[in-house]
C-alpha cells in the first residue's frame, strides 16, 4: 500500500506482480466502499479559513464561462484521446453524445486548473463512479462529490453542484487549491480533498484507479508527421 512518503506525482510505471495484487486489493476495497455507500464515497472535505485574497482567486477561478473544449492543439492527438477515454468510459456511460460531452469538460476543467485529465478521472471514478447525481453520506455531490459549503465560500449561491460544468468545475478549483496549499504534495492534497489527510487508503484507490484505468500516452504520429511523410510519397 502507498504511503504518505511515496509521491503520487509520478505514478505512470506498469506495475509489477505485487504491484497488481495490491491493484486487485484496492479494487476489491472500492466496490465495497461503493456498495455501502451507494455508490459515492466522497468524504467530508473540511471547512478551513481561508483569507478574503485565497476567496476572491477562488471566486474568480469558478465565475469563468469560457465554453469548454479540449485544450490540445495537435488535432491528431485531440481526436485519439477522446476516442481512447471515449471507449474506456463507454460501459459506464452507453449514450456517446453525453460522454462525450462530459470528457470533454473533464479535459477542460482540469486542463484549465492546471491537473492532468487523467487524474481527474480517476478520482471521479472513485468518488462518484461517473454518477452525475451521487450524494456520500457526509453530503458531498455530483460527479467529483463537492460538499456544498464550497458555494458559501466561493460566493455563489445560485450554483447548483448537480451541474456537469458547475461540478467538474468546483471540483477541479477545490483539488488545485489544496495542491498549492501542499505545495505540489498530491498524497496530501487527495487527502484534504477527500477529508482524510493523512491516510493512505483514498490516495491509494485514486493512484490505481489512474493507473490501471485511466493511464494514457499521447500517438507518436502527429498532423505535422502525417503531412511530412504524405509530402515525401510524392
Amino acid at each position: 500500500m502507498l504511503t504518505e512518503a511515496a509521491p503520487l506525482t509520478h505514478c505512470r510505471a506498469r506495475p509489477g506482480r505485487a504491484g497488481i495484487l495490491a491493484a486487485v486489493r484496492a479494487a476489491a476495497l472500492s466496490l465495497a466502499l461503493l456498495a455501502v455507500s451507494g455508490g459515492a464515497i466522497g468524504g467530508n472535505q473540511q471547512y478551513e479559513p481561508m483569507s478574503a485574497s485565497v476567496r476572491a482567486a477562488l471566486h474568480a477561478a469558478i465565475s469563468d464561462s469560457a465554453a469548454p473544449q479540449l485544450l490540445i492543439a495537435d488535432p491528431v492527438e485531440s481526436e485519439h484521446w477522446l476516442a481512447e477515454m471515449s471507449r474506456r468510459l463507454e460501459r459506464r456511460i452507453p449514450d456517446v453524445r453525453y460522454r462525450t460531452e462530459l470528457l470533454t469538460t473533464i479535459h477542460y476543467e482540469a486542463t484549465r486548473a492546471g491537473l492532468d485529465p487523467q487524474l481527474v478521472l480517476a478520482v471521479i471514478q472513485v468518488e462518484s463512479a461517473f454518477r452525475k447525481y451521487a450524494v456520500s453520506h457526509a453530503g458531498a455531490r455530483g460527479y467529483m462529490q463537492v460538499m456544498p459549503f464550497w458555494i458559501d465560500v466561493i460566493g455563489r449561491p445560485d450554483d447548483n453542484l448537480f451541474h456537469m460544468r458547475s461540478n467538474l468545475r468546483y471540483g477541479c478549483t477545490i483539488l488545485r487549491h489544496y495542491l498549492d496549499i501542499e505545495k505540489g504534495d498530491l498524497f496530501r492534497a487527495l487527502g484534504r480533498y477527500n477529508g482524510s489527510l493523512g491516510r493512505a487508503q483514498y490516495p491509494n484507490l485514486v493512484r490505481t484507479a489512474w493507473e490501471n484505468s485511466w493511464a494514457y500516452e499521447p500517438p507518436r504520429v502527429t498532423a505535422r508527421t502525417e503531412n511530412a511523410t504524405g509530402a515525401q510519397a510524392h
